[in-house]
């Protein structure tokens, strides 16, 4: 039963993950106006390349994801997107967190779900 839920989550999340991974390259999702300060802010990491980054960071996580492979690495990188993303809405844009708390939500399931490949990394 467990193994099938990390399945079923593990794949719709890569899914996820793919649909906003390739939007950061190809801009096809309509996203509605941002405040102001959001705005400005999120041009100028545009402007540097760093959602570029975010998009091939989503993408390969996904890709890890769906095929299971380097899934517990991708995971933990993952997880600075995903707390970032989080962090932009509470300050900047709090009226549209609830795709970021998805991201963070999946994340925290992924981090869990692999939990036991862990183990080494979190010795003292």
């Amino acid at each position: 039963m467990k193994n099938k839920l990390f399945m079923i989550i593990r794949i719709i999340f890569g899914i996820f993950l793919l649909f906003f991974g390739f939007d950061h390259f190809f801009n096809y999702i309509p996203f509605p106006e941002m405040t102001t300060e959001a705005n400005a802010y999120f041009a100028n990491l545009s402007s540097t390349g760093a959602m570029q980054v975010v998009g091939i960071v989503e993408i390969v996580s996904a890709l890890a994801f769906v095929f299971n492979k380097y899934g517990a690495l991708m995971a933990v990188i993952l997880m600075s997107v995903s707390f970032n993303a989080v962090l932009f809405h509470i300050a900047l844009d709090p009226q549209k967190i609830y795709g970021a708390l998805v991201l963070l939500l999946l994340n925290i399931s992924m981090l869990y779900f692999y939990k036991n490949q862990y183990s080494e990394l979190l010795k003292a």
